[in-house]
Order: structure tokens, then sequence, then C-alpha cells
């Protein structure tokens, strides 16, 4: 008999196994492809006949660990064993084995590799459990697939294992007729989380760093949780990281625009140059949100890896959270806007509007009759081309009424006017002060 065939033939006895005669009770000669058919047929044989099974013993070849014999018995076989720590308990469970000799011993055929079973006594010398509630016996207690669904679904919906295994035992008509205990319930939703632990993209990672540590005691990871106990934010460094920061870590750029995985998190990475003007990192980042909280703990956690090291310059983008984050952490660093990401934000908010219809505006000319540069062109010429402060004031006066929408262009000038004063917060540093 093929091992899915009596698997069928083992469902079918437990959804009918009333209808059945005792013709399907254990006996010798019945044979079994596995040891593992057999214990489904006990498992459910006591099921039954309303008692608790168990393993027994099983004698394995030593050459290559196949099962030679085994024996399943009632789970009141013998006695439990004495405790030295006996006389301290003070509340004994109650003693539930009864030298119960009903059991089924199975040996291995040799000729046909299938097990045969050898010896049956199947006569109990203790009170049976009811069959209104024999499925609660911890052998016969199950969770089906679409009950797992059930569980997994109320789980991410915030409802409590209390409340959603009392919702389940009344759609059934009581505890009593369902399968699984408010234990099981919760066991369930434990090895669940396991599994995900297990193989998810957080276990995988938490995997990798330690590989990582184990090959180099000097990699180091930080993780920041949520309130439910989740992975919100990973931080890591590596030896290289550690060695580039100590030496070149006076102007770091941090930048969270690198990418994003296909939950859409953040990847940030502190970055920097080396004397060959080479790209080093320092850290990376893989974040859950970009909040205040998870910038201030990503900066401190940042500087507690380099030994509390500041640098000298920070450059960002114009983000209001990590502005406010930086201000509080890097207390010794000058903060400046990265103009690369100022460039980007020109791009979105000074567009010429002249033609919104149309994909490609006409180009504005002069008294010659000489096409002007476009607004984008103008600002890249004062981000970098003028020096004189008086030039370029009238420089930008002269943008400005280009624009259409002046919002944003009156900010990034007050970002200047914040840098000629010497405020941290905000400057867009020396380099970029002197382009403006």
């Amino acid at each position: 008999m093929r091992s899915d065939t009596f698997q069928l033939l083992i469902e079918y006895f437990v959804c009918y196994r009333d209808e059945f005669s005792s013709n399907f009770a254990p006996q010798v000669g019945m044979e079994f492809n596995s040891t593992h058919e057999a214990w489904l047929f006990w498992v459910n044989y006591g099921g039954q006949k309303c008692f608790e099974v168990r393993k027994r013993y099983s004698n394995k070849r030593k050459s290559d660990g196949k099962i030679r014999s085994c024996r399943f018995i009632c789970a009141n076989e013998g006695h439990r064993l004495k405790d030295k720590r006996d006389h301290l308990i003070k509340s004994p469970r109650a003693e539930t084995r009864t030298d119960c000799e009903v059991r089924m011993g199975l040996v291995l055929d040799r000729e046909k590799g299938n097990y045969k079973v050898t010896e049956v006594i199947l006569e109990h010398n203790h009170t049976l459990q009811l069959p209104q509630t024999s499925h609660l016996l911890v052998s016969q207690r199950k969770i089906s697939e679409l009950q797992g669904f059930e569980i997994e679904t109320a789980d991410d919906a915030g409802i409590g294992p209390k409340a959603a295994h009392e919702l389940a035992s009344i759609q059934v008509g009581g505890s009593a007729h369902l399968s699984y205990t408010l234990q099981d319930h919760k066991n369930y939703l434990r090895a669940k989380r396991q599994r995900e632990m297990a193989y998810g993209q957080a276990g995988s990672m938490l995997m990798y760093f330690q590989e990582k540590i184990a090959e180099n005691p000097s990699f180091q990871y930080a993780l920041q949780m949520d309130r439910e106990e989740q992975i919100a934010n990973i931080f890591w460094v590596d030896a290289k990281m550690l060695t580039d920061y100590a030496y070149f870590g006076d102007v770091v750029s941090f930048d969270t625009t690198f990418g994003t995985n296909r939950e859409s998190r953040p990847f940030g990475i502190f970055v920097g140059f080396n004397q060959f003007r080479e790209t080093v990192i320092f850290g990376a980042v893989l974040m859950y949100d970009e909040t205040f909280e998870s910038f201030k703990w990503l900066f401190e956690t940042f500087l507690k890896a380099h030994n509390g090291k500041q640098p000298k310059t920070i450059y960002t983008d114009q983000d209001v959270a990590m502005r406010k984050a930086v201000k509080e952490v890097f207390l010794e660093s000058w903060h400046g806007l990265c103009t690369f990401h100022i460039m980007q934000n020109a791009v979105k908010h000074l567009a010429e509007r002249d033609d919104e219809e149309s994909d490609t505006p006409p180009k504005r000319k002069n008294e010659d009759n000489k096409e002007e540069p476009s607004i984008l062109v103008d600002f890249s010429a004062y981000m970098y081309e003028y020096e004189d402060e008086e030039t370029f004031q009238e420089a930008f006066n002269t943008m400005r009424t280009k624009a259409s929408k002046q919002t944003w262009l009156d900010s990034i000038y007050k970002e200047q006017e914040t840098a000629k004063k010497g405020d941290i917060e905000g400057a867009i540093t020396d380099d970029v002060i002197a382009d403006f």
C-alpha cells in the first residue's frame, strides 16, 4: 500500500471512525510501509477508543539508523518515576498512570522492507475518556489549514489569542466542540512567528550578521524595535567602515535616496571620500520610516559604533525630521545641505510654466530677440559661479522674477542667509556659501 494512499485512508478513518467495525482494530500480522504510518494508525485508534497514546521505544540499526522494532502504548502505561525533589513540591500533580498494558509492537520485515505487527494487547485497566470530549486528548488535538488561516487573520487584525479562541468556540457551538485549546492557539502563533523569523528577510539578515561577526569580531550591528517588539531599523558597520571613518570621517554625507527594497524601506548610507577622492562607506542602515525618532536613534547609534567621534561636517538633504535629529545629536558638527539634493529639488520646483499644456514650453526671448537661458540653467549658475555677494543678489532678484512659484526659491534663499549668520542648523556649508 502506497504511503499517500494510506494517508488518505487514515483521514477517511478519522472522519467516519464511529462507523468502522472492530476489523480496524490493531491485529497481529498487519503490515505498514513505515513506522510513521503505524503511528498514525495507533493515534487514530486511540481517538476511536477514547484513550491517550504515546511511543514507548524504538530500536535502530547502528549501520544505517533504520528502525528495527518499536512499540506504541497507552499513555497510562507504567508508573511515574520518583523524584528526589518530590518533598519540595507543595502541590504535586495527580498520578495518572495505572500500569496499563495496552500496546502494539512492530518489527522490521527484512525481506519486504516494511513493518509487521507482532504484538497486540487491547484491554485497559482504567476508565477511558468520554466520546464527547475525546477530541481534546493531546494526541487528537489538531489545527486544520482553515482554522490556521482564521487564527492568522485574527492575529493580523490585532485580535488577541483569548478573544480569537472564544470566537472560534462560539462558531462551533462551544469550546467542547473545538478541536484545539487556547494553549494550542498560542503555540500555533508562536510557531508561526518562529518560522517567519527563521525564513524571513529580517531573520536572514540577522543570520548573515552573525556569520560576519564570526569572521571578524569588529563587525557591529544594532536593532531598533517598535512597541510590538518587531524590528524597525537595522544599522551595521564592518571593520573596513570603522577604519575608513577613523581616517576620513571629518566630512560625512548621509543619504536615504540611494535605494529601497520591495517593501519600500529606505536604505541609507553614510559616505565620504578618501585621499584619492574615492567613495568610502562609514555605515549602512535599513529603515522602517523617516521620522525624527528613527533618525535620532540612527545618528546616536552611528556615533557609538565610531567611539563617539563626531564629523566636522555632515551633509544631508532638506528633510525636516533629519535636520532636527542632526541638531540634537551632532553637536560638534557643521550641518550642510547637499548641493545634489538642492539641484534635484530645483528641477521639481523651478520648472517653467509658461505653457502648462505643453511638454516643451517656449523659450523666453530678451530685447535682442535671443533666447534667454532656462531658469534651471540660471539657478545652476548661481549655485556654482557667483562669488561676489552683490552680483549674486542682483542675479538672484532677476531669477526670482522668472519663477512662477517663489515659495521654494525664497526658502532656499533663507538657507543661504542662515549660513551667512553662522547658524549650524540648516547651513549649506562653506563651499555652498561661496557659490552663493
